[in-house]
């Protein structure tokens, strides 16, 4: 069964999408069975993937709303083991079509409850936003990765957001972790991200991955060849660095499985 993970952070420009995007093709590359849903109006992970809005009719928009059986609207990648869901134009009107559907906030889930035997990973990109799609991911989800861009207003927001997940675990999705906190457009060379580096590891302690993703011009070419930079350049700092987050992931889920068992017994 597929472990459900969504990429969120409603601060716009932390790479959200870039990791929603490169996570997945990491994931697979490493022989994970990967679905990525592409849950942001803006359909940038579909366009990186091969797949641009105006080009896609159908899409996880029509799973939201009861239209479409999640598994006919999933699309082949050039990665083998990496499928894809795609946005649509229609998803920009999905707030207000469900605010008035019962259960609005877990019409997600149901969809991806029906394919969720099929792959290892399901990886959710949300929009830029604390919507009820975002509401719809969380509580689909098993766990959440923020990404965090390391700016002098790196936490602006954080706080928000912090609390809209801990909202969502004590009305709709208890089971909801905070799988962790991932640094993005980092630049080693810059004192101010050294120093965010340092605050956040601060405050957040293990929570922030020992991964972080440094600014790469690789990175921000792949999407307009709608290729992962795992595909784009894999020679690349920024392949390296989301293939090392993958493998990071990875391991937190069999250290967390372990605890689990020793507890248990």
């Amino acid at each position: 069964m597929a472990r459900i993970l969504a990429i969120s952070n409603q601060k716009g420009g932390v790479g959200k999408t870039t990791t929603s995007i490169n996570l997945a093709a990491a994931l697979a590359k490493a022989g994970r069975r990967v679905l990525l849903v592409d849950l942001d109006p803006q359909g940038n992970a579909s366009s990186g993937l091969g797949y641009p809005r105006s080009a896609c009719t159908m899409g996880i928009y029509d799973a939201l709303m009861g239209f479409r059986e999640l598994s006919s609207l999933r699309l082949p990648t050039s990665i083998d083991t990496l499928e894809i869901v795609p946005a649509t134009r229609d998803l920009v009107g999905a707030e207000i079509e469900l605010v008035d559907e019962p259960g609005r906030e877990r019409c997600l889930r149901r969809a991806l409850d029906t394919v969720r035997d099929d792959f290892d990973f399901i990886v959710i990109d949300c929009p830029p936003s604390l919507s009820l799609l975002t509401v719809n991911a969380l509580t689909s989800a098993d766990s959440v990765l923020i990404p965090l861009q390391v700016e002098y207003y790196a936490m602006e927001g954080l706080g928000e957001l912090l609390r809209t997940i801990g909202a969502v675990r004590k009305g709709l999705n208890p089971d909801l972790v905070r799988e962790g906190i991932l640094l993005t457009m980092v630049d080693s060379r810059n004192r101010l991200s050294r120093d965010v580096m340092e605050q956040t590891r601060e405050v957040f302690g293990a929570e922030v991955f020992d991964t972080v993703i440094p600014r790469n011009v690789r990175l921000g070419e792949a999407p307009s060849h709608g290729k992962s930079i795992i595909e784009y350049d894999p020679r690349s700092t920024g392949a390296r660095a989301y293939s090392s987050l993958a493998l990071e992931l990875l391991g937190r889920l069999v250290a967390r499985s372990d605890r689990r068992s020793r507890a248990a017994s």
